[in-house]
C-alpha cells in the first residue's frame, strides 16, 4: 500500500469528470479549465511532504508529478496545434460557445442561436469556396486534421440540436433549418479539405497523412518520459541493432540454403498454414512459451491468468489497420476471409506464416501482454495512470529478446521469423521518429518497411497507417525496441545484484506502469529523491 493511494485516485476521478465536462474538440474553455486544475494539482504535489512519505508513496509522488506535467505539456502543443487550424476553421468557436453555454445550463435564446449558426454557415461556404479556388491552402497534414475536427464540430452541434429539439416549440422552429444547412455545410467542407488539400477522395478512410510533431515536442515528450537520448541517438541505436538482426538473418539464411537473407524471407513466408489452420497454431504457440517459461523458472503464472486468455478472429476490414495480431486477454488474430481479394489472401497468409507467428504469440500472450494486463489489474491497479508504451511493449519486446536469447527458436525458419519481428522494431525507431521530424513521408515509410523488412506492401502500409492514424502518441512505435533495451539493461543490473530472473519479471509486473527511469530505481531498491528527474544512459 502506498501514503499516496488516495491521492492519486482522487486525482484520476477529477481528471477524468473534468473530461467529460468538457468534451468540445477546440475549445479555449477547456484548455484553460485544464489548464487551471492540473497547476492546481502541480501545487498539491509540491507540497507534499515527500521525505516523509513510505518508499511506494515516494514512487507514486514522483509518477503523479511526471503525470501532471505531461498533461500541461500536451495542453501546450494542443493549443499550439490549434492554432495553426484557425484560417481553416475560424467558425470553429461558434460551435464551442454554443455547446459550452448549454453545458453551463444558461438559457438559449433561439432566434440569437439561429443567427449564430446561419453566420457559421455564411463562414464555413466562404472557406470552402476559397480553397476551391486556391485562395485559401495548408499542407496536407493540417488540412486533413482540419476535415476530421469539422466533422467532430458538425457532431457537436448535432449533439446540441438533439438535446432541445423536441421539447421547446420556437426551439425547433427557429433552428431546425439552419443546423441542417450547417450539418450539409460542414461535410461538403470536410469533403473539399480532403480533396483539395489533401488529395485524397473525400470517401477514402484508408489514406494515410499523419501529423508530424517536430523536434522540439520530440524532445520534449523523450524527457517526460526519462529518455536521454536525441532523436539521432535514438535514430543509431535502431541502426546498429537492425544490422545487428541483418547479420542473424544472413547466417539463418545460409542454414536455409541462401545467400541473400530476403530470398529467405521470402521462402518462410509461404510456410503458413491453408485457410482456417491458423487458430490451431496459436493454440500450439500459446500452450509451449507457458510450457517453456515454467521449465526455466522464469515467472510466476497464476493458473487462472492461463486459463482465461482466450481468441477471437480480426475482420477484413480491421486488417487495413493492424494486419497482424493484436492481443492482451484476447489474442485477435489476422488471417484472410472469404470477403478478401485473392491479393490480400495471400498477402495475409504470407504476412502471418508460422515462423512469424513464433514471435508474435508470446509478444501477446503469456510472457506478453495477457499476463500483463491480468497483473496490472490485481497490483498497485490505481498506477495504470502513468501508463507508458515503454513499459507496456518493452516487456514484451524484452520477452522477444530474451527468448531468442534462450534459443526459443527451433530451427532457422524460427529464427528468420523472429528476427523479421526484431527488424521491423528497428525499422519503427527510423520511420517514425524521421517521419515526425519532416524528413520521411508516409509513402517514404512503407517503402522503407517493404524494402529493408520483407514486409508485404499491403501490410507495410496496414503498419504505417497504424503509426500515423492519432491513435497512438508519437513515440509509441519507437518504445517496443528502446523500452525493450531499457529492461534488458535492468535484468543485466539486477543479476549483478543477485536478483534472480523469476523474481525480477515478478517485481516488474507487481509494480505496474511506470517511467523505466522509475522503474530502475524501484527494482533496486534505491530511495527516490523529491527532484529525481532521470538521467539513465541504459546503452552502453
Amino acid at each position: 500500500m502506498s501514503d499516496l493511494l488516495p491521492l492519486v485516485e482522487e486525482f484520476c476521478a477529477d481528471f477524468e469528470a473534468l473530461d467529460r465536462r468538457y468534451p468540445t474538440p477546440l475549445s479555449p474553455s477547456r484548455r484553460q479549465r485544464f489548464g487551471k486544475h492540473l497547476a492546481a494539482w502541480r501545487a498539491r504535489v509540491e507540497a507534499l511532504d515527500f521525505d516523509g512519505l513510505d518508499e511506494a508513496g515516494k514512487v507514486d509522488a514522483t509518477l503523479l508529478r511526471l503525470r501532471i506535467e505531461r498533461d500541461l505539456s500536451d495542453l501546450r502543443h494542443e493549443e499550439a496545434r490549434d492554432g495553426e487550424l484557425e484560417s481553416l476553421l475560424p467558425f470553429a468557436g461558434i460551435v464551442t460557445r454554443l455547446e459550452e453555454a448549454r453545458r453551463d445550463f444558461d438559457p438559449i435564446e433561439p432566434e440569437v442561436a439561429a443567427q449564430s449558426i446561419q453566420n457559421l454557415v455564411r463562414t464555413v461556404d466562404e472557406c470552402r469556396s476559397d480553397v476551391e479556388t486556391g485562395h485559401l491552402a495548408a499542407p496536407p497534414h493540417l488540412a486533413h486534421r482540419a476535415s476530421t475536427l469539422a466533422v467532430k464540430l458538425r457532431d457537436a452541434l448535432m449533439d446540441w440540436f438533439t438535446h432541445g429539439e423536441g421539447y421547446d416549440p420556437l426551439f425547433s422552429w427557429w433552428l431546425a433549418k439552419p443546423v441542417a444547412d450547417a450539418r450539409e455545410a460542414l461535410t461538403r467542407y470536410a469533403a473539399t479539405l480532403r480533396e483539395k488539400l489533401v488529395g485524397v477522395p473525400a470517401d477514402d478512410d484508408q489514406a494515410i497523412v499523419g501529423l508530424p510533431i517536430g523536434r522540439t515536442a520530440l524532445e520534449e515528450a523523450l524527457a517526460l518520459e526519462m529518455i536521454p537520448y536525441t532523436p539521432e541517438e535514438l535514430i543509431a541505436i535502431g541502426d546498429r541493432e537492425y544490422a545487428w538482426c541483418e547479420a542473424e538473418m544472413t547466417l539463418a539464411a545460409k542454414e536455409l540454403g541462401f545467400e541473400v537473407w530476403m530470398d529467405a524471407v521470402e521462402h518462410v513466408k509461404g510456410l503458413h498454414e491453408p485457410p482456417g489452420g491458423q487458430p490451431g497454431v496459436v493454440r500450439e504457440l500459446a500452450i509451449e512459451a507457458v510450457r517453456f517459461l515454467k521449465e526455466r523458472d522464469l515467472l510466476t503464472i497464476p493458473p487462472l491468468a492461463e486459463e482465461t486468455w482466450r481468441m477471437e478472429m480480426m475482420s477484413a476490414e480491421a486488417q487495413k489497420v493492424s494486419p497482424f495480431f493484436l492481443g492482451g486477454e484476447t489474442i485477435i488474430v489476422s488471417f484472410p476471409t472469404d470477403t478478401m481479394t485473392h491479393d490480400q489472401k495471400r498477402m495475409s497468409m504470407r504476412g502471418n506464416n508460422t515462423h512469424f507467428s513464433r514471435a508474435t504469440v508470446q509478444h501477446e500472450l503469456i510472457p506478453g501482454h495477457h499476463m500483463q494486463f491480468f497483473m496490472l489489474r490485481r497490483h498497485r491497479p490505481y498506477r495504470r495512470a502513468f501508463g507508458t508504451p515503454f513499459w507496456i511493449e518493452g516487456w514484451a519486446l524484452y520477452w522477444e529478446m530474451l527468448l531468442w536469447d534462450l534459443d526459443f527458436a527451433r530451427g532457422p525458419e524460427d529464427r528468420i521469423g523472429m528476427l523479421f519481428w526484431r527488424m521491423h522494431r528497428c525499422a519503427r525507431i527510423v520511420f517514425s521518429l524521421r517521419f515526425h521530424l519532416g524528413e520521411m513521408s508516409p509513402a517514404e515509410c512503407i517503402d522503407f518497411l517493404v524494402q529493408r523488412v520483407g514486409h508485404e506492401r499491403a501490410n507495410a502500409e496496414g503498419e504505417v497507417r497504424r503509426s500515423f492514424s492519432g491513435d497512438y502518441p508519437p513515440l509509441y512505435q519507437l518504445a517496443y525496441m528502446i523500452g525493450g533495451l531499457q529492461l534488458r539493461a535492468l535484468a543485466r543490473e539486477a543479476d549483478a545484484a543477485g536478483i534472480t530472473r523469476r523474481e525480477f519479471h515478478d517485481r516488474i509486473l507487481r509494480e505496474n506502469q511506470m517511467p523505466l527511469a522509475v522503474l530502475r530505481e524501484v527494482v533496486l531498491n534505491r530511495s527516490l529523491t523529491r527532484d529525481f528527474r532521470g538521467d539513465w544512459r541504459f546503452d552502453g
